[in-house]
């Protein structure tokens, strides 16, 4: 088994208008995955949903009332060294990939801020896809120096390896 496998899914809520281009979104986790390094097989689940259910899992696992953009959910702990998943990481008996998490992205939040950052809805979709999956494998963004500067310089890398704006502009 050599390949990654990406389950995304659109919640219920979605109005056929509203969804997300989940082939962006496929071709996002496996170019991060690709230039991270990331050669174990690896499972990641992604739901598309809308304000009120994201806000709901944001209070639930963060303690925030608030809509947000995107949640993270990493299945894999992290030291300071980093990861190595074959040393370390045990892989799901059944598919023999890792499991790494889920991503929650939010379509509305998607919209709103393509607008703001005036930039197209699937730049921003791609944007926030690269930054969770970052997320997932172990990146954050919490001190707001030398993490974030890595974070954020990781992100726009590959997404001007995938030339999006390119693509969709």
């Amino acid at each position: 088994m050599s390949e990654h496998k990406i389950y995304a899914r659109h919640y219920r809520t979605i109005k056929t208008s509203d969804r997300l281009l989940v082939p962006l979104i496929k071709r996002c986790i496996l170019h991060a995955l690709r230039v991270e390094n990331v050669s174990m097989p690896c499972e990641i689940s992604v739901l598309i949903t809308d304000d009120e259910n994201i806000r709901i899992l944001n209070r639930e696992h963060r303690g925030l009332d608030e809509t947000t953009d995107v949640l993270s959910f990493p299945m894999l702990e992290y030291s300071d060294a980093g990861w190595d998943f074959a040393q370390y990481v045990e892989t799901d008996p059944e598919t023999g990939r890792v499991v790494l998490g889920d991503i929650v992205l939010c379509a509305k939040r998607v919209d709103i801020q393509a607008v703001e950052n005036e930039h197209s809805r699937e730049r921003e979709t791609a944007y926030l896809t690269v930054h969770s999956i970052l997320h997932l494998l172990g990146y954050d963004h919490i001190d707001e120096g030398e993490d974030k500067k890595l974070m954020r310089e990781k992100e726009e890398a590959i997404l001007n390896e995938l030339k999006i704006d390119a693509l969709w502009d």
